[in-house]
């Protein structure tokens, strides 16, 4: 993981994900969380976290965002952002990095707050994670 300044397409990616937390539906936590993907051939997609009464119901900006973006026709994710206008570092949960990991087990993640921006790899994020391919 590391902290460095953004390339502008980076940049980019972060904005509108702060652009999609704007939209997320987060009564029970507060926390309004916005991603953005892009895909091998530049196409993005949003999402935000939308929660229910129910949490196991609720469904993570993230996923939200890959969900779209294969149901689209894309399953070739490059790199994600993922923003929350929160103080404290707010990685991406675990069902969501394995959902990542379906993917692109090297995608770049790219998570926000107020504060800080932190770059990583889903490698170092999820280190051993479930695959078809045997080990």
């Amino acid at each position: 993981m590391e902290q460095r300044a953004l390339t502008s397409s980076e940049q980019e990616l972060l904005d509108l994900a702060k652009a999609a937390s704007l939209k997320a539906y987060a009564p029970y936590s507060g926390y309004k969380v916005g991603s953005a993907l892009r895909c091998e051939d530049g196409s993005v997609f949003l999402g935000a976290n939308i929660e229910n009464a129910s949490y196991s119901l609720t469904i993570c900006a993230e996923r939200n965002a890959i969900f779209r973006a294969v149901l689209e026709g894309h399953q070739d994710i490059r790199e994600i952002a993922i923003y929350v206008d929160v103080d404290q570092p707010f990685p991406p949960c675990g069902a969501c990095r394995q959902v990542m990991a379906e993917f692109n087990p090297k995608m770049k993640v790219i998570f926000a707050n107020r504060n800080e921006t932190i770059i990583s790899d889903l490698g170092a994020l999820l280190p051993g994670h479930f695959s078809l391919e045997k080990v």
